[in-house]
């Protein structure tokens, strides 16, 4: 059997191929291998500012999983920008919250041209404190005025979308808490 030395005659860099001929330093660079060549995909994606998407969300806790597991069932995962503000379209286009409206529709301007996105997606969801706040209590206390109270604010959403981004699909809905989605076009 014959005997490899790892000791070199370079004092320079002897502690260095030491290292690098050990076993957890091999293991090491190969799991950074693997995770690179999983991000690689990814990692040209975002260089080159092509997404499919933005997605306009509510700053609700309880919304925040439901939104993730809806966006990676569509296969958004990685593929979309975000904003993330009260009332999500509400607060984009509610009078109640005017001094919020220049940021998303800057944002989303600003999406669009770096991000080259195809579309944006407005999920508004129920029992929304915004909503109360913006509309007021008896305009989202009952399902059927709830959900048109919605529908209104996301066609308001639609119409403003279409007119500052015409290049957009504009996609929007409502979420229930559970994670289920009613469609609005």
């Amino acid at each position: 059997m014959q005997h490899i030395d790892r000791q070199t005659s370079c004092a320079c860099c002897g502690g260095l191929l030491h290292a690098a001929l050990g076993r957890r330093a091999l293991l090491g660079g190969a799991a950074a291998l693997a995770g690179m060549m999983f991000l690689a995909p990814r990692l040209v994606r975002a260089a080159s500012g092509n997404y499919e998407a933005m997605v306009l969300s509510c700053i609700d806790p309880r919304m925040q999983e439901p939104v993730h597991k809806y966006l990676a069932g569509r296969g958004l995962t990685g593929q979309v920008s975000q904003f993330i503000i009260a009332g999500a379209a509400i607060g984009a286009v509610a009078p109640k919250f005017a001094d919020w409206h220049k940021a998303f529709w800057d944002n989303l301007a600003v999406s669009a041209d770096l991000h080259h996105i195809k579309s944006v997606i407005a999920i508004d969801h129920r029992d929304c404190g915004a909503a109360k706040l913006a509309y007021g209590e008896d305009k989202v206390t009952k399902p059927d005025i709830e959900t048109e109270t919605h529908k209104a604010a996301l066609a308001e959403f639609r119409k403003t979308a279409g007119e500052r981004q015409p290049k957009l699909k504009v996609e929007t809905m409502l979420m229930a808490l559970d994670g289920s989605i009613l469609t609005f076009s």
